[in-house]
């Protein structure tokens, strides 16, 4: 990277610097004019001068130059114009010159503020560009978060800098040197004109500040979010180069700047408008000094001196200087902070640009040989991982290799990957060196999985597609103002060094999953799903889900009939009691009280958890209910019974866990309360105090709980107030409950929630597992199979996949590698989190799947037990680094090697 900042800058924007400058220099005339004008004015019609005759006119707008040997050329004879006529007409031309010095400044503020923003962009992506091009052992030695630092923060004074690098100083200097000083002297007729307008100032500046308010909250969200996409970035390189996304990265990360940009522009806009209409309004009071003052000195009730004295006093000319000084600064400050960013950016070994370009046509096959020829390879502290390996996987062939704990077949594995790059000798396609193929062939003709998996966090259909986003391969039409806006969005990219790309665009190779659209895709996902035993994990997530109805229509559709199906197999099957429905005139008692009062599902804040017993409208519904007192006194009940039980356990007690009414970090919160509230009548307690004991009773359940706090009577006050509740339900809490319905599907519910439409029952403790298992055959039998499982594919998997467990993530890791059926595909102890015998059962699924078709893979495996090796055309042993047997199975099986004593 360029060390220098001034000519960093000076090479991308030169163009755009001259341009500006000539501006400034031709601001310069206004301004200068904008001093020299009240000369004029008071010497003029003020003092007289040139009007001493009654009756006398001067000339106004006369143009003429004395020329070398010509004499005086008259270009314009001007208009004759009478004393209080050419004061009037000169300080409308004052007017004219401070809005004309106003719009000027508004432009170059604009201008600058623009071509910072642009540069600020093509920095921060030249940075992330060169993440995505370092070489691996850079991300062994720096913590992701650092990274991330840097390009965020640490370049954001570069933006306001950037624009002022060369323009403010020529800007302040030229106003330094055209400004005057004016001698201060009070008059109070004109200093009330100046009054009122600093009171229109203060008035009305502050309103439309807030405006900056708002976009600079913006500002910090978007850069915030873009922090951690950045971060994940870092987080993520070894999956990014493994599956030859690294422009897909590029696109998000240029849309997301794009975002900023945008905001950051708006906020620039605004910001001098205000600045504009500031200075607007300060410089009006001088139009106002030289018409009404000079009317005052005309009529002899006010003297000249005053008046040149108060106009002087009211211009604060000594700011430029200022700034000019504070420009140095910030130039010094910029500057350190740039070489930081460049020592930290400049590493040896940086991947080549060529390496990551976009490639819209996929490669040909790879249909040579992978080898490792004198393949060396060490870790950061010296220590040899691989010494001298020599190898060969052929296309279609299946290799496991077996490795003793320092045996290295995990850095062999790596190798093939690109992750780690060899000390000395080379990893080879044929004839080619596999560091120098473009990602566009390993990224797409080959494949990774390994056990340290890191996914991005999106929905799980995300990714498992991520490995299939190599380029934009459709385009995406725009109408309109979304035509307008992408234009404008495709226009400003170019100009900020940034890739034209569409984030937008659909950049799923479809043909590389083996599908010939999103029609067909999903087949092609569900074979794969199957094979690493993930998609009874998915289903599962997908009936904790919440199902998006603009697109699983045909499930909110068949609810009903879902409904009855269950209904009727449970009663098939003499399992009736393990499901209490919900009925609308009914209470039901395998639900919280909570739940049958409001007979709903929350779709806000406004009701749903510890904020229902504290919402006023709920509140006052319980209380014309005659059902507050006693909740309160329920939850009084509760809270004695719960602390006597577990207040003396410790955090990690698995009791806590049966807990419902309270978490353990609540208990003593509760005791205090308790203590205070035990003797104080109802009606001096506090609606907060108030609101935190109902709120125990609304999670009792008297079949689960048994504190026989549940009467008959109690149950149908709450079947009452659940309708009261709804009848008079205020307007602004229309859309934060959603009531249950028999007769359609509930958007705020989960699908099960849905597909019960009641719960179930406390006395059985398989029911659960058992209520899946039926309702998994029930939408096979219906054909929504797949729309469940597509709701599931729907689940976001939080950062770094976290929401999944260790297993279900290695699971979709190895989905993923094997959903673009690439030529080699890399298996690194890809399912050590689970047990053995799932992974030998992934194993055999997977051998099958690639074996399904015409195009079989070659398949390089480390298994975590040598046992997996019974399936695979050869068997590769490595023990210290060396490899010590190669052959199939039987033939090592049958020697007396180190396979054999890993076997026994």
């Amino acid at each position: 990277m360029e060390p220098s900042l001034a000519r960093y800058i000076w090479m991308h924007t030169k163009k755009q610097q001259v341009w500006i400058l000539l501006i400034v220099v031709l601001s310069m005339i206004p301004y200068f004019m904008s001093f020299n004008l009240p000369k004029l004015i008071v010497n003029g019609p003020i003092q007289g001068r040139g009007f001493e005759q009654p009756g006398a006119t001067l000339p106004f707008m006369r143009l003429h130059y004395n020329l070398p040997f010509i004499g005086e050329v008259l270009f314009f004879s001007g208009f004759q114009l009478g004393r209080k006529a050419t004061l009037l007409a000169l300080s409308i031309v004052f007017l004219l010159l401070v809005v004309i010095n106003g719009l000027f400044k508004l432009y170059i503020n604009t201008y600058k503020g623009r071509l910072g923003e642009r540069m600020l962009r093509r920095i921060r992506f030249d940075l992330v560009d060169r993440v995505l091009r370092f070489p691996p052992i850079y991300f062994k030695r720096v913590k992701s978060a650092e990274v991330a630092t840097m390009v965020k923060d640490e370049v954001e004074p570069l933006g306001g800098f950037i624009g002022d690098a060369f323009l403010q100083p020529v800007l302040l200097g030229g106003q330094a040197l055209t400004a005057m000083l004016f001698i201060m002297v009070q008059n109070v007729w004109l200093g009330m004109i100046a009054v009122v307008i600093v009171v229109i100032q203060i008035v009305l500046i502050p309103r439309m500040r807030r405006r900056l308010l708002v976009l600079g909250r913006q500002r910090q969200l978007t850069a915030r979010a873009l922090s951690g996409r950045v971060g994940e970035i870092v987080d993520g390189i070894g999956a990014v180069h493994v599956h030859d996304t690294s422009n897909y990265e590029r696109a998000d990360i240029a849309a997301r700047l794009g975002l900023i940009f945008k905001i950051r522009f708006d906020l620039y806009q605004w910001k001098f408008m205000v600045k504009f209409l500031n200075n607007f309004l300060a410089q009006l009071t001088p139009f106002l000094f030289y018409m009404i003052g000079g009317y005052l000195v005309i009529g002899g009730r006010l003297d000249v001196g005053q008046l040149v004295a108060v106009i002087g006093a009211y211009k604060d000319l000594p700011g430029p200087m200022k700034e000019l000084i504070d420009w140095d600064q910030d130039r010094q400050d910029v500057q350190v902070k740039y070489q930081q960013v460049v020592e930290q950016f400049t590493v040896d070994d940086i991947i080549a640009p060529g390496i990551g370009a976009l490639t819209i046509d996929d490669p040909g096959p790879m249909t040579n040989p992978l080898s490792a020829v004198g393949l060396s390879m060490a870790d950061d502290g010296g220590s040899m991982l691989l010494n001298r390996i020599s190898m060969q996987v052929k296309p279609a062939e299946t290799v496991a290799l077996v490795s003793t704990p320092t045996g290295g077949a995990e850095a062999l594995a790596e190798a093939f990957a690109r992750l780690n790059w060899p000390d000395s000798g080379r990893v080879t396609s044929g004839t080619d060196d596999l560091l120098e193929l473009p990602e566009a062939v390993t990224g797409r003709r080959m494949s990774y999985a390994s056990s340290d998996v890191f996914l991005f966090q999106a929905s799980l259909r995300d990714n498992l597609l991520y490995g299939l986003k190599h380029a934009p391969l459709t385009q995406v039409t725009y109408d309109g103002a979304a035509a307008d806006q992408h234009r404008w969005n495709i226009d400003e990219a170019r100009r900020s060094g940034n890739p034209d790309l569409d984030i937008h665009s659909d950049w799923i190779n479809y043909a590389s999953a083996g599908a010939t659209g999103p029609h067909d895709l999903f087949e092609a996902v569900r074979r794969v799903l199957d094979a690493v035993l993930l998609s009874r994990d998915i289903l599962d997530l997908g009936l904790r889900s919440s199902a998006d109805l603009t697109r699983h229509t045909k499930l909110a559709g068949r609810i009903v009939e879902l409904r009855a199906a269950l209904r009727t197999r449970l009663e098939q099957e003499g399992l009736r009691e393990l499901v209490v429905p919900f009925e609308p005139g009914a209470y039901n008692t395998e639900a919280t009280i909570g739940q049958n009062l409001l007979f709903g599902a929350a779709a806000g804040p406004e009701l749903a958890d510890k904020a229902l017993a504290a919402n006023p409208y709920f509140a006052s519904v319980l209380k014309q209910a005659g059902l507050d007192r006693t909740l309160y006194e329920m939850g009084m009940e509760i809270a004695e019974q719960a602390i006597e039980l577990f207040a003396d356990l410790p955090p990690d007690h698995q009791f806590l866990q049966q807990l419902a009414f309270m978490s353990a970090e609540e208990i003593p919160t509760y005791e205090t309360l308790l203590q205070r509230l035990k003797n104080r009548p109802y009606e001096a307690v506090s609606e907060a105090d108030r609101a935190m004991i109902i709120t125990l009773s609304f999670a009792y359940i008297e079949p689960r709980h048994r504190f026989g706090l549940l009467t008959g009577e109690l149950m149908s006050k709450i079947v009452a107030a659940r309708n009261q509740f709804y009848e008079n339900l205020p307007s602004e809490l229309q859309n934060a409950i959603e009531r249950y319905d028999p007769a359609k599907y509930i958007a705020a519910a989960t699908v099960m929630d849905n597909v019960l439409f009641g719960r179930v029952g406390n006395n059985h403790p398989d029911a659960p597992d058992r209520i899946r298992s039926i309702v998994y055959e029930i939408l096979d039998e219906l054909g929504l199979y797949a729309e469940l499982l597509d709701v599931g594919l729907d689940f976001n998997v939080g950062a770094g996949g976290r929401r999944l467990t260790a297993g279900q993530r290695q699971k979709l890791d190895v989905a993923r590698a094997l959903l673009k059926r690439p030529d080699f595909l890399i298996l690194n102890r890809p399912l050590s989190a689970l047990d053995q015998r799932i992974q030998d059962k992934v194993l055999r699924n997977v051998l099958e799947e690639a074996r399904r078709d015409s195009h079989s893979p070659a398949i390089v495996w480390v298994v975590t037990s040598p046992a997996m090796a019974i399936g695979f055309d050869r068997v590769i042993v490595f023990d210290s680094g060396q490899l010590v047997e190669d052959g199939t199975h039987e033939t090592l099986l049958a020697g007396n090697g180190i396979f054999k004593e890993l076997l026994s």
